[in-house]
């Protein structure tokens, strides 16, 4: 009997995923040869990670949504711009008065800056750029984190359809041979009853996996306009090292916490907005055959209004905005701890899994189905070890699904994962231009058919 397709499906998924690259060895060259292969061995997973990456990357940016985001980022530097700006313009005044002796009079009058109005609005939009510019990058980090998501799970549930099709030809595969058995004498009707019953519940379950499969697609069809993008599983690179400690500058905060320093900006505007500016004029004025010049100078007097409820009120806008920044940063924390204690935990489960299937999955399966033929065991026993060895699948199925939800809800509600990605493809850029050198040095080289044998 042919290997059974879950123990074939399960073995060779996790063995083709931890072999990336080969080591080769050159006699002439022995040391860059060594270096090289650790070299390549320590890069193969930025490297499958690049591949479909650096494009999602690119399609990503193109989405309406993130352009978007892209034209409200550039509007920070316009802010900044804007507010260089002098507040008050000159007056120009013209006067005719028509007496005795015509008078014609000319005034010019600046308001002067007393309360420095320009240099708070200046700082206040510098921080208007920076809140804009955080809160871009913590939605283009939650949008990249549903984008990976959902490929993630348009990639699950198509490793789910294949194992259900696969399912479901091995179920037909064991209704021709129960037929077979029956007229033979071997089984009774009532297995062969039981072998069919299992084949139309195979069918079943295969319909409703299409179905998930198929609104997977469509999710991704939403946001790309097509089904088929790059992507490569990289469960290998989920862990808790690369998530930044909470702090002000995590991005997730960093917007919560510069609406504080904006708070108690707002405060030192209020205070220029309603001090009193003084208004210094020049004046030509000529009556009759007689030119006069005069000087001007006009204060306002805060008497019937000193503004001070204008400025409690602000002073209360920093308690709380702080009161904010703090419920912020204890919702962050939660969610952080949340997400140490749940990653590693099932990163610990996952691992047990695969280890036990790679370590008993392959030969259960042969061996039921050779004792089924023998007739060591009854059908139901045997249909129900089978339903086992299927369920031990798809618990693995959700484990990855639930290791990638974790890792990238973390990553994304916080603003960390576009970065992140960034760096590893710098990190990847990095190695190449490495791994260039060490194969250049001493004046050996390794042709590119070795190197297309290493990738």
């Amino acid at each position: 009997m042919k290997r059974s397709i879950i123990a074939t499906l399960m073995l060779g998924y996790f063995c083709s995923a931890s072999v990336y690259a080969q080591s080769i060895s050159i006699p002439s060259t022995i040391d860059n040869s060594m270096a090289y292969s650790s070299l390549a061995q320590q890069s193969a997973n930025s490297e499958a990670f690049a591949l479909w990456l650096q494009p999602l990357i690119r399609q990503f940016n193109q989405l309406p949504e993130v352009k978007a985001l892209q034209a409200k980022a550039s509007q920070a530097q316009l802010l900044i711009q804007a507010a260089d700006k002098a507040i008050y313009n000159p007056e120009l005044g013209i006067n005719y008065q028509n007496a005795t002796e015509d008078t014609y009079s000319l005034d010019i009058s600046q308001t002067i800056d007393w309360g420095d109005k320009r240099g708070v609005a200046m700082r206040k939009a510098q921080l208007e750029a920076e809140v804009l510019l955080s809160q871009t990058t913590l939605m283009r980090s939650q949008m990249l984190a549903d984008v990976v998501m959902a490929l993630v799970e348009q990639a699950q549930q198509n490793k789910i359809l294949e194992f259900q099709q696969q399912q479901l030809d091995v179920a037909k595969q064991q209704f021709e041979i129960a037929k077979q058995q029956l007229a033979s004498g071997a089984i009774s009707q009532a297995e062969l009853q039981l072998i069919q019953l299992d084949l139309a519940s195979r069918a079943a379950e295969y319909a409703l996996v299409e179905q998930a499969a198929i609104n997977a697609d469509a999710k991704v069809l939403m946001l790309f306009g097509t089904t088929t993008l790059p992507f490569n599983d990289f469960i290998e690179v989920l862990n808790v090292e690369v998530a930044a400690e909470v702090s002000p500058e995590l991005p997730a905060l960093k917007s919560a916490y510069q609406q504080v320093m904006m708070a108690k900006l707002a405060a030192k505007q209020v205070k220029a907005d309603t001090s009193a500016n003084p208004t210094i004029s020049l004046s030509a004025e000529r009556e009759g055959e007689e030119n006069k010049l005069g000087v001007g100078l006009s204060i306002p007097i805060q008497i019937r209004n000193n503004y001070s409820e204008t400025l409690a009120m602000a002073s209360n806008d920093i308690a709380i905005a702080e009161q904010r920044y703090l419920a912020s940063e204890r919702v962050i924390t939660e969610q952080q701890k949340l997400f140490y204690l749940s990653l590693p935990r099932l990163q610990q489960r996952y691992q047990e899994w695969r280890e036990l299937v790679l370590t008993s999955g392959a030969g259960v399966a042969d061996a039921l189905g050779q004792q089924w033929q023998a007739g060591d065991i009854s059908t139901s026993n045997y249909l129900q070890s089978k339903r086992q060895l299927a369920s031990s699948y798809l618990a693995g199925m959700s484990l990855e699904s639930a290791l990638y939800q974790s890792w990238l809800d973390w990553m994304g509600q916080s603003g960390q994962l576009e970065n992140y990605f960034l760096q590893q493809l710098a990190q990847q850029a990095n190695d190449q231009s490495v791994r260039a050198n060490v194969i250049s040095t001493n004046g050996n080289s390794i042709n590119a058919a070795s190197i297309n044998q290493i990738r």
